[in-house]
């Protein structure tokens, strides 16, 4: 690489971080909002019900692992609407969790086999899946409501992203019931040893671990909401707890009582599949009367039974619609969402229009249809501060999927390494909290960026390695480099404009198409091919790329 080139690689990294602070605003205006449709209140396309090819590569952004031509043609001919209903209408796409039901996971070899197997099925899905929406917001959802490879093996963490992309589309309250009974859950926050004291055994004592985690994390978190997502505060100013210990530990005991169903060794995953049941111990269940966050739980109540109570109770709370609709919404369109914005999808929550709470396909509809979200389609009309950061996994499967990519690229040529984002992979965050907190913030604002988090010298290095590019040309990935190998071949302005079409929805700022056609010449590559997918590795590590507005 030569000096001038290696000077622009140093200046390029730091532009991701200059994104951060400066929220990535193209100016400092905010735009009117798109014109509503007067019976629905949300967005209805420019131009006597066209999509613009803009328009639409932007809402592949927001519903998809990443825009492609055929994508975003369907998305032109169907408009928004009816390609969500017919993603609604796609059969649930799943993976196949067979090939490591059985393995010993004490063998390293063997060990490794089985997690280079989960990765790799997991970025085929998440690249090639039909139900695209179904992913994305599944691939939401997982991010908090969390389990993690690194407790539950691959095999559970496997289990754990088909329950969620059964689930993506039904009922919050219903997916929280599924997650409870679930085993890669139970395993993963401990409720399978979640037992109450009593004379049968008296050195038992209730796990608080998944309880505190449903209230926190999963359904409420530890502060009052309104509508709006803005604190509720008491007379002194202070923000009103949801909840106290004392409900934890009686949440805590309404969820003993679970138990796998089957014998398994611990070399067969299998003891992941299904749902756990109620244990036959009469003991393993506390049937004494509770009292959570006020609503008392009668005594002699089935596990079962207290189970549906306890959902009952959480979807009747009124932070649920917030707390969701907020996670729900910077996962897909923007991490800093106005109060309004919030407020109108969260209503959404509680009503369907139907009288049913908690219904995710009219949540995820309102998300993406809102004004707020929409108003970006005509470019340069998003306001300040608005977009999301995108993290690792989306940046790394737009690029693939950009590339018509069906596997991600390995290593090598060898069966059990593939590459994956580093600082982000997939259903195996570093805890319960996720890779990030949503109410993280860009350093030195209040704005809400928790996609910055990840955004690291490690992360923003990998984006640039000359290891991507080497896979991507490897065989078995699907990869379409020869297509912007012959671009870059014809001139550097043939090989910016397929890359401006491609992955800018043909904005590509002035500024990055001028760098790229100097920095085109001396860029790393021995081969056309190489040189592009170099040339466009720098590219999209620029804020122009990663952010998505």
């Amino acid at each position: 690489m030569s000096i001038r080139s290696s000077r622009r690689l140093r200046r390029w990294r730091l532009l991701p971080f200059l994104c951060v602070l400066f929220a990535c605003s193209r100016d400092g205006e905010e735009a009117p909002p798109t014109a509503l449709s007067a019976s629905s209140g949300q967005v209805q396309p420019a131009s006597g019900g066209v999509v613009s090819r803009h328009a639409a590569a932007r809402f592949a952004d927001q519903a998809s692992f990443g825009a492609t031509p055929a994508l975003v043609a369907e998305i032109q001919a169907k408009g928004f609407e009816r390609w969500i209903d017919d993603q609604f209408a796609l059969p649930v796409s799943s993976i196949d969790t067979s090939p490591i039901a059985r393995y010993d996971s004490q063998i390293a070899a063997e060990s490794t086999r089985g997690y280079a197997y989960a990765t790799n099925a997991l970025y085929v899905s998440l690249l090639g899946a039909p139900d695209q929406l179904r992913r994305r917001v599944s691939w939401s959802l997982s991010q908090f409501v969390v389990t993690a490879m690194n407790k539950i093996e691959p095999y559970g963490a496997l289990t754990w992203s088909n329950l969620l992309q059964r689930q993506a589309f039904g009922n919050y309250g219903a997916l929280l019931r599924a997650a409870t009974v679930s085993p890669a859950m139970g395993w993963y926050l401990d409720n399978l040893s979640n037992r109450p004291t009593s004379e049968e055994c008296p050195w038992c004592a209730p796990n608080e671990n998944y309880a505190r985690e449903l209230l926190q994390l999963f359904a409420i978190g530890v502060v009052e909401l309104n509508i709006d997502g803005t604190l509720r505060r008491d007379a002194a100013g202070k923000p009103v707890e949801t909840y106290t210990q004392k409900d934890v530990e009686e949440l805590a005991r309404a969820l003993t009582g679970w138990s796998v169903n089957g014998n398994f060794d611990r070399t067969d995953f299998r003891r992941y599949d299904g749902e756990l049941v109620p244990d036959t111990w009469g003991a393993a269940h506390d049937r004494k009367a509770k009292t959570v966050m006020g609503t008392g739980f009668a005594p002699n109540t089935e596990a079962a039974q207290e189970l549906d109570a306890v959902i009952r109770l959480l979807m009747a709370h009124q932070n649920i619609a917030p707390f969701v609709s907020l996670r729900l919404i910077q996962h897909l369109v923007t991490s800093d969402p106005s109060p309004a914005y919030l407020a109108r999808v969260a209503t959404v929550f509680r009503d369907n229009g139907q009288g049913a709470a908690g219904d995710l396909r009219a949540v995820v509809k309102a998300i993406l249809l809102d004004p707020e979200a929409r108003r970006g389609d005509q470019i340069g009309a998003d306001g300040v501060g608005f977009g999301k950061m995108r993290e690792p996994v989306l940046w790394y499967t737009g690029l693939l999927r950009g590339l018509g990519c069906t596997a991600p690229p390995r290593w090598n040529n060898g069966a059990d390494s593939g590459l994956a984002a580093p600082a982000q992979r997939p259903f195996d965050p570093p805890s319960v909290f996720s890779f990030y907190m949503p109410t993280d913030r860009a350093p030195g604002s209040n704005l809400l960026a928790p996609e910055q988090r990840l955004l690291n010298a490690e992360e923003l290095s990998w984006r640039l390695n000359n290891t991507i590019a080497e896979g991507v040309l490897r065989a078995g990935t699907g990869c379409d480099a020869s297509t912007f190998g012959r671009a870059y071949a014809a001139s550097p302005t043939a090989f910016v404009e397929l890359v401006n079409q491609r992955y800018f929805r043909g904005a590509m700022p002035p500024v990055l198409r001028q760098n790229l056609i100097e920095l085109a010449p001396t860029t790393w590559g021995n081969t056309p091919d190489q040189k592009a997918i170099s040339l466009l590795q720098f590219a999209l590590a620029t804020p122009y790329y990663g952010v998505i507005r």
